[in-house]
């Protein structure tokens, strides 16, 4: 037939064309795959582990002035002590600042004699003088120092100035007592053997005894046993890294046998 066709054929068309795009694959097809896969982020690295390290405190000052008590670790005397001679102390009391110990009761303080003299035989006294040097704190920390000593308990009558000389006590007393005794002695050895006569000459003899014992004998030395208190004055700020004042222990004092009394 020449005709148009019948139109129901149109419907059959769309029909076929649905199928088609029903039947195409939805999905990638199988097998391997040509697009690369998208990267992986990858997982961060580990820090090391920094150790803690402490910031350092800043610097602490004990100011010019301040007293600490300390005991001698090694006697003098101008019997034999000299210049140059080294001496020894340990603190007996702290020192704080701000509610915190800088100076524990135990720390090492050295010094030197700075000069040592005798007693005369007809006049003069024992002297020394002497000043501290070196702080040394129980964790090993070592600071310069310039310290005197402004008081000592020594047990005797030692005199102390302020620029730390120690004097020992006047022996004039016992010079007179020396030639008195020796007079009366004489004067009583006399009179035995020789009356009232004799005892004026044994008298003059025996003061001439006395006088000589004095001329050939020294006065009393300047002492300070071991064991003797003092009291300490910084003549200058002393300066402390603050880093360093860190104890695990504030300290420990072993108490010294005090110097015991000496005839007066």
């Amino acid at each position: 037939m020449n005709g148009p066709r019948p139109a129901y054929f149109a419907p059959i068309g769309i029909f076929v064309f649905l199928a088609a795009a029903i039947a195409s694959p939805a999905q990638e097809p199988e097998g391997p795959q040509t697009a690369a896969p998208a990267p992986v982020a990858p997982a961060p690295a580990l820090r090391p582990v920094l150790e803690r390290r402490s910031v350092p405190s800043a610097n602490i000052t004990v100011p010019a002035g301040t007293r600490v008590a300390v005991v001698l670790e090694n006697g003098i005397s101008t019997r034999s002590a000299k210049a140059g001679d080294s001496l020894y102390f340990r603190t007996s009391f702290p020192i704080t600042q701000n509610n915190q110990i800088v100076i524990p009761v135990g720390s090492y303080l050295r010094g030197e004699l700075l000069e040592s003299k005798r007693p005369g035989r007809i006049k003069g006294r024992g002297e020394f003088r002497m000043r501290l040097n070196t702080l040394i704190l129980p964790n090993g920390y070592t600071v310069d120092l310039n310290a005197v000593p402004r008081s000592a308990d020594s047990g005797g009558k030692e005199t102390m100035d302020p620029e730390g000389k120690v004097t020992s006590p006047g022996g004039k007393g016992k010079d007179a007592e020396t030639v008195a005794t020796t007079t009366v002695t004489g004067a009583g050895i006399g009179a035995i053997s020789a009356g009232a006569k004799g005892a004026g000459i044994g008298a003059g003899i025996g003061g001439l005894a006395g006088l000589g014992a004095v001329l050939l004998t020294r006065g009393p030395e300047a002492e300070l046993p071991r064991g003797s208190t003092l009291d300490i004055v910084l003549e200058r700020t002393l300066t402390l890294d603050g880093s360093q004042i860190q104890y695990r222990h504030t300290g420990e004092f072993s108490p010294i046998t005090p110097p015991p009394s000496r005839p007066q």
